[in-house]
């Protein structure tokens, strides 16, 4: 008998791993948001912390998440197109299958935690 393949949320963010990295982000975040990158990282994460409202939907959605930098993304799914400029982007597991969820303009024209709380809810509603 097959086991049913692990299911989870992909989060892929507009920012390469490391700790400069991260300084460098945190920096660009709180001085010139509008030019920064990465609005699933302004989303989610507060200079220092992950923000208090999204942490909470995290651990208690009983979704599981995977969160990824785009240069982690690139080494753990190597055959998905790696256009960086396709990032941030959420992907589904299904089946062992990467599928988009949600894209970049929808992550981008959301302005909270809230509205990308929403969104998740209402898609994985649709599934």
């Amino acid at each position: 008998m097959e086991g049913i393949p692990a299911e989870r949320l992909v989060f892929v963010y507009n920012a390469n791993s490391g700790i400069g990295n991260a300084l460098l982000d945190s920096i660009h975040k709180t001085l010139d948001p509008k030019s920064y990158n990465c609005n699933l990282c302004a989303i989610t994460f507060g200079l220092f912390s992950e923000h208090r409202k999204w942490k909470e939907f995290r651990k208690n959605s009983g979704v599981d998440m995977e969160f990824l930098h785009r240069d982690e993304f690139k080494k753990r799914y190597p055959n998905i197109s790696q256009d960086k400029e396709a990032f941030p982007k959420i992907f589904i597991l299904k089946g062992g299958r990467l599928q988009e969820f949600l894209q970049k303009e929808e992550i981008n024209n959301m302005k909270s935690q809230e509205d990308l709380i929403f969104a998740i809810e209402a898609k994985l509603s649709q599934i």
